[in-house]
C-alpha cells in the first residue's frame, strides 16, 4: 500500500511538472504574442493615425483656404460703369439692346431712327481716339515724321499694357493707323505729345475742336480714353463719326483690318479691334471701339445698311462681345423693317438741321 502511494506521488508530481511547464511555455508564448500585438497596435498608433492626421491637417488647412478664396473671387462684384450708377441699365428698350445708351442715325438726311438715353453724358473710352486722329489730320503735319516712344507715353492712369516699348520708333502715320485701328495706347499719347506746343495744346486743340463741331456735351483731358474724365452724349459722338468719316485717311486706318510694323529686330502684327470689320456681311466705312471700366464697352460706327448710310453709336455695353450684338439687332432690324428701308429724298444741304450733326 505504501508502494502503491509513493509510486502514484511520482507520477502525479511528474503531471504537474509537464503541466507547469506547459502553462510557463503557453504563459511564455501568450506574453510574447501580447508583446507582437502591442508593438503592432504601437505601430498603427505611431505612423498610421500620425500620418492620417498630416492629411486631415492639410486639407483643413488648405482647402478651406482655397474655397474661401474662391468664394471671395465669386462673390466680390466688379466696378460698375458710370452708367450703371446713373441706373440706365433699368429700363428696356424695343430692340432690346445691351447698351444702355444707342442712337441710330440716318448720315444722308439725319433722321433719327433709333435713341435710348442718346443725351447722357459718359466716359467715352477710345472713342476718344477718333478725336485725337481729326485733330493730328487737320494740323497738317508730316505723317513721314519718325516718333519715340517715350517713358511718358506709358499708361500711369489704368496700368494697360503695350507691345510698344519704350525706345520704339514709328511715323505718325504708322502711330495713327495702330491708334485708330488696334486703339493702341502709346500710340495715341505719342500723337498728342508730339504735337506743337506739347499735350497740353493738343488737349486744348482738341476741345476747341469739339466745341466748333458743337459738341457741347463734350470734355477732353488726354488723347487716348484712358481717363474717364474724357466723356460725351451719343449725339456728340454721331456729330464727330460724321464728320471723321468726311476724311478718305482717317476711313481707311480705321477698318483696316491688320497692319505690321518693324520694330527693331522684329515685326510686329497688330489687328481691328472691331471683328465687324472682316466680316463681309458688313459695309463698314469708319468705326473706332472702346472700353475702360467707367464707361463699359463702347462702339461707334458709320455702315451701309439696306441702302442706308447709317451712323451708330452704343456706348455703356454690359459685355465685351454684346456692342457687337447691338449692331447686328440695328442692322437686322432696319433690314426687315419696311418702313426703314424705303427709299428717302435727300434734303438739300441748306436744309440740313445741324442739330444732330453739324457741319465741320
Amino acid at each position: 500500500m505504501l508502494q502503491f502511494f509513493r509510486v502514484f506521488s511520482l507520477i502525479a508530481l511528474a503531471v504537474g511538472l509537464h503541466v507547469s511547464s506547459a502553462n510557463a511555455a503557453l504563459t511564455k508564448r501568450v506574453a510574447a504574442s501580447s508583446k507582437n500585438s502591442t508593438v503592432a497596435v504601437k505601430r498603427k498608433v505611431t505612423k498610421v493615425p500620425v500620418a492620417s492626421r498630416r492629411k486631415v491637417v492639410i486639407r483643413t488647412a488648405a482647402a478651406p483656404s482655397k474655397r474661401r478664396s474662391v468664394i471671395r473671387a465669386a462673390v466680390v462684384p466688379s466696378k460698375p460703369s458710370f452708367g450703371q450708377l446713373a441706373g440706365l441699365h433699368s429700363g428696356n428698350d424695343a430692340l432690346d439692346l445691351k447698351s444702355s445708351v444707342a442712337l441710330v442715325v440716318d448720315q444722308d438726311t439725319q433722321e433719327v431712327l433709333f435713341s435710348k438715353n442718346e443725351q447722357a453724358v459718359l466716359p467715352i473710352a477710345s472713342i476718344t481716339k477718333l478725336m485725337t486722329g481729326v485733330v493730328v489730320r487737320e494740323s497738317r503735319l508730316p505723317m513721314d515724321e519718325m516718333i519715340t516712344i517715350s517713358q511718358d507715353d506709358v499708361d500711369t492712369e489704368k496700368g494697360s499694357r503695350s507691345r510698344l516699348k519704350v525706345g520704339t520708333e514709328l511715323s505718325r502715320g504708322e502711330l495713327m493707323h495702330l491708334a485708330l485701328m488696334s486703339s493702341e495706347n502709346r500710340a495715341a499719347h505719342a500723337l498728342g505729345r508730339s504735337y506743337p506746343g506739347g499735350l497740353s495744346a493738343f488737349v486744348t486743340a482738341m476741345n476747341v475742336k469739339a466745341r466748333l463741331l458743337g459738341m457741347t456735351d463734350t470734355r477732353y483731358v488726354e488723347p487716348t480714353g484712358l481717363s474717364s474724365s474724357n466723356q460725351s452724349s451719343a449725339r456728340d459722338l454721331a456729330t464727330l463719326v460724321n464728320v471723321a468719316h468726311a476724311d478718305p485717311v482717317l476711313r481707311e486706318l480705321s477698318t483696316s483690318t491688320g497692319f505690321e510694323v518693324d520694330v527693331g529686330n522684329r515685326t510686329l502684327q497688330f489687328n481691328n479691334t472691331n471683328r465687324l470689320v472682316k466680316n463681309p456681311t458688313w459695309d463698314i466705312g469708319l468705326q473706332k471701339t472702346g472700353y475702360i471700366t467707367e464707361a463699359g464697352q463702347c462702339l461707334v460706327m458709320q455702315a451701309k445698311v439696306a441702302g442706308r448710310k447709317l451712323i451708330m453709336v452704343f456706348l455703356d455695353s454690359a459685355g465685351k462681345l454684346s456692342r457687337l450684338g447691338d449692331a447686328e439687332r440695328v442692322r437686322h432690324w432696319v433690314e426687315t423693317t419696311p418702313s426703314l428701308t424705303a427709299p428717302r429724298p435727300v434734303p438739300a444741304a441748306a436744309a440740313l438741321s445741324e442739330k444732330v450733326l453739324p457741319k465741320s
